[in-house]
């Protein structure tokens, strides 16, 4: 049986400071908070979640506080941009005065892959790209959240393509093509002169919410994540059967992974790519509302069932987050 995902699950990064971060994705970009609890392998600092409406998978951009984080040290095998959609062209003159508001550095709009794009950084260095949807026939995108301060003619609709960046393509497109089942749809030219088109790998119903592109930089040293870096992707998978039939394979091609994990908002499993990129493979299900009302996602510090009794612990050691929203 030949598997595919169904697209980008989500997207994790690194913040330094979990208030700063609240503010910039909440207040400046409109993206709802949908889960504020702990990184389960360092339950003293935050793992926030950012979202749609409902925290859909495909719209999920998720950030690990790590205090002593120094700063991204850009470079290769690394995700190196990950970007957001947005309805259509229109919506991009609206992003530019906003940011321009904000005082938060961007590009010109550009094109890429067809699509018009605008780039811009956060206020730790983080590379986002904001892309249109106008002529998207794939992944649909989610709802936004109707109490965001931005309009929802203009809001963001999900997770779009993410960026790799690679000293040795062929071996990231052996996995994404023979293990992964993407598919090559086409390439555009970089925009750094001198430096090879960037290819664009699909999979599931293609789309802006379920893109790769690869783009091959010979003259960079590897990256030294930090904060403003991207710590892993995640693909979409429907459930847990589908899940372990993925572990499978994956264990089948003998490449080092975590083996099943249960992140109790979904299910999961890890594994590098040849170039030392980390990737998940994550069901869409149960989803962000199992433990809280849809009305007040993100509101409290959720904690899943096992770390519980260590509430009191946990929280007395996390520093208070503007939760008003």
């Amino acid at each position: 049986m030949k598997m595919e995902f169904k697209g980008i699950h989500h997207v994790s990064a690194i913040t330094k400071t979990a208030s700063e971060n609240f503010q910039f994705y909440t207040k400046v970009l409109g993206l709802r908070l949908i889960k504020k609890t702990v990184n389960q392998d360092d339950i003293s600092v935050y793992h926030l979640f950012y979202g749609d409406e409902v925290g859909n998978p495909g719209t999920e951009l998720t950030f690990f506080e790590i205090p002593n984080a120094g700063r991204n040290v850009d470079g290769n095998n690394s995700i190196s941009a990950l970007s957001l959609r947005v309805p259509n062209d229109q919506a991009l003159d609206y992003w530019i005065r906003r940011l321009d508001e904000f005082g938060v550095e961007h590009e010109e709009v550009k094109q890429r892959a067809g699509r018009a794009t605008l780039a811009f950084k956060d206020f730790e260095g983080q590379r986002l790209v904001l892309v249109s949807d106008e002529n998207n026939t794939g992944v649909p995108g989610g709802k936004p959240w109707d109490r965001s301060p931005v309009p929802a003619e203009f809001a963001i609709l999900g997770l779009g393509p993410v960026q790799l960046t690679v000293a040795q393509p062929d071996l990231t497109i052996s996995v994404l093509t023979e293990l992964m089942g993407f598919r090559r749809k086409g390439q555009y030219p970089s925009f750094v002169e001198g430096q090879p088109d960037i290819i664009v790998f699909e999979t599931g119903e293609g789309g802006t919410g379920a893109e790769v592109h690869l783009e091959e930089r010979t003259d960079l040293a590897p990256e030294r994540l930090g904060r403003g870096g991207v710590h892993h992707v995640a693909f979409r998978v429907e459930d847990e059967e589908e899940l372990r039939a993925w572990i499978t394979q994956i264990r089948g091609a003998r490449f080092p992974n975590s083996g099943f994990v249960d992140r109790f908002y979904f299910r999961s499993l890890y594994f590098r790519e040849p170039n030392g990129i980390l990737f998940e493979v994550a069901t869409d299900g149960p989803g962000f509302a199992t433990d809280e009302d849809l009305a007040h996602l993100g509101e409290s510090l959720a904690l899943p069932p096992f770390l519980e009794p260590k509430r009191a612990q946990i929280e007395a050691h996390l520093k208070p987050l503007d939760t008003v929203q």
